[in-house]
């Protein structure tokens, strides 16, 4: 079973999150901030993990500590249940269209943590959420998951499809590169280790 759950502490956050790498795509997401719950919904259902998530935090402060820690949390969990990643495809990428945005994502389950970020955001806020914080949550899932990840928006217009965009592009990268690869016994790596 590749599935993980992890709670985390902190004096600015509670989060309890539990993933299954071969789930079905269900989620049930509740962190308080409507948007950002509708993007880890459609992550879950575009990487076919099943999702859940609870989590609170100083949110009257703003949203940066609780999206943020979701990110960090999220990358430890996808990370635990890969475990050895033995017989993973590792590489996967995708060129997704939403609308007027198009956005590339290119992922390796690499342990190496590297994280690229080219994407242009025309509004600093989608609703209440601040639109930077997308960075910073793909940052920490990237550098916790330790994983390869490039985000790279191609075109683009609407903040809230560009945004939607590259949660889906993610998500869909990250079900290739995990997704079991018939043809490979051990780990995808001539040194024998992806940690």
């Amino acid at each position: 079973m590749r599935t993980a759950a992890i709670d985390r502490n902190t004096a600015e956050t509670q989060i309890s999150l539990s993933i299954d790498l071969d789930g079905s795509g269900k989620a049930e997401i509740k962190s308080g901030i409507g948007f950002l719950d509708h993007m880890l919904t459609l992550f879950a259902k575009h990487s076919g993990c099943d999702l859940t998530v609870t989590a609170t935090g100083d949110v009257q402060v703003d949203d940066h500590h609780l999206t943020e820690d979701i990110g960090i949390v999220l990358g430890l969990a996808i990370k635990q249940a890969l475990g050895e990643k033995h017989g993973i495809r590792r590489y996967g990428d995708i060129l997704l269209p939403m609308d007027e945005a198009l956005l590339l994502a290119a992922l390796d389950c690499s342990g190496r943590p590297f994280f690229a970020w080219d994407v242009t955001l025309p509004k600093p806020k989608v609703g209440t959420w601040d639109s930077e914080l997308a960075e910073d949550f793909f940052r920490a899932l990237a550098v916790n998951a330790g994983l390869t990840l490039h985000l790279r928006m191609l075109a683009g217009a609407n903040t809230h499809h560009i945004i939607e965009a590259t949660f889906k592009a993610c998500a869909r990268a990250l079900r290739e590169a995990i997704a079991p690869d018939p043809r490979e016994q051990g780990v995808p790596s001539t040194k024998g280790t992806l940690e």
